[in-house]
């Protein structure tokens, strides 16, 4: 398995239950090993860990803009 990281940065005012939500959404679907934001209150980045050969970093991107609509990758 290969695998792959991508930073998202997202509103910084998302709640906490709906950042705990967003892992666990992205952490259920297929190709997707690992979504954690750093867990302090300020906090406004996803880190994913992904295989690239099972799932594309624009089906998360787009994951994720559905619970921010404004987020963006990252580079790293």
């Amino acid at each position: 398995m290969n695998t792959a990281d991508m930073m998202i940065h997202m509103h910084q005012d998302l709640d906490a239950q709906t950042r705990t939500n967003l892992e666990k959404n992205l952490m259920g679907h297929i190709g997707i090993d690992c979504a954690e934001f750093d867990h302090n209150p300020q906090t406004h980045s996803i880190l994913v860990k992904y295989d690239p050969d099972a799932v594309q970093g624009m089906e998360i991107l787009q994951l994720v803009r559905k619970v921010d609509p404004e987020a963006m990758m990252v580079g790293m």
